[in-house]
């Protein structure tokens, strides 16, 4: 596909098109639009056309995702935006505000396993009632004498 021209602006997006300009798989994009994370309208001939605003969302997905935010919540948060238009760099830093939290806080949950892990290391035995990772609280002494997870 070349430069656009005037006549493309208006110009609705095919699903191969989007597809090829945000590097997502068509199937990828399908599962999207049933999660209702993006949407088409459906030409004369019944086939899916996008909104250029699309190419932004579903970059916004794939941030999102690689960062671990579950899909409800990117769905919750691209519902926030108005329809038709492309998310601007302010929708994206509210967005990116409501994220920030629960990633410090995941990050915070690797450090503190991160750390506990010397102590297994150290053990050598990984301890089924010791072990803080394998085994928190002795949660699995409830289940009987033995190994429970095996």
């Amino acid at each position: 596909m070349g430069k656009l021209t005037p006549g493309d602006i208006g110009r609705q997006l095919t699903v191969g098109e989007v597809a090829r300009r945000s590097g997502v798989p068509v199937s990828t994009l399908h599962f999207y639009e049933t999660k209702g994370l993006i949407r088409s309208v459906r030409s004369s001939g019944q086939q899916r056309r996008y909104g250029r605003d699309v190419l932004r969302r579903v970059a916004v997905i794939k941030v999102a995702q690689r960062i671990g935010i579950p899909l409800a919540e990117i769905g919750a948060a691209l519902a926030s935006l108005p329809e038709g238009r492309t998310p601007t760099a302010g929708d994206w830093a509210r967005l990116s505000s409501l994220w920030r939290g629960e990633l410090d806080a995941r990050i915070a949950q690797l450090t503190r396993l991160r750390d506990q892990l010397d102590d297994c290391i150290g053990c050598g035995c990984l301890s089924i009632d010791a072990c803080r990772l394998r085994n928190p609280l002795d949660s699995l002494s409830d289940q009987g004498d033995g190994p429970q997870l095996l």
